[in-house]
């Protein structure tokens, strides 16, 4: 019996039917392919992307120089350097980030007392050079203005969750 089963099917091609089918009925479905560089999909709150250093509402750089962030990169990627100013609070004076050496794990967004240092919702930023992925204080503080909002709303979501 399994033989004319067999044979039938290989004769009316019947898996070749049902393929064109599953086809057919594809089709006509909404397409779930995003055009990319135009169309961007959803990114979770706890996405970890470029760094930035965020300041408070007034201005002021929030990064007090506690070097958690430093000393719990498991890369070694984060350089800083601070003294104190003259109201006698410690801010930093240099703040390098070796974005080659980062492994994006998290660990000094989560170490900051302060939330300084975040990774940001940007995946866009590929360069040319090595240089380039170099980051100082300038460039991290440029990035926190840049993505603010974005980080903020971030922070907010995921707050019952930290």
């Amino acid at each position: 019996m399994s033989f004319l089963r067999q044979t039938a099917n290989a004769f009316l091609l019947t898996e070749l039917v049902a393929g064109m089918w599953l086809t057919l009925k594809y089709f006509f479905r909404p397409k779930v392919t995003i055009n990319y560089p135009y169309e961007k999909g959803p990114i979770s709150p706890r996405f970890r992307g470029e760094h930035a250093l965020r300041r408070y509402p007034n201005g002021e750089e929030r990064c007090i120089a506690c070097k958690l962030c430093e000393a719990i990169c498991p890369a070694q990627a984060i350089t800083i350097e601070a003294e104190p100013r003259e109201d006698g609070s410690r801010r930093t004076t240099r703040y390098d980030i070796d974005m080659t050496k980062c492994i994006y794990c998290g660990l000094c967004q989560e170490a900051c007392p302060v939330d300084a240092i975040v990774e940001g919702p940007n995946f866009e930023f590929a360069t040319e050079t090595r240089e380039e992925l170099f980051y100082n204080k300038d460039k991290l503080l440029e990035n926190g203005d840049k993505w603010e909002a974005q980080i903020a709303a971030n922070l907010v979501a995921d707050a019952p969750y930290r």
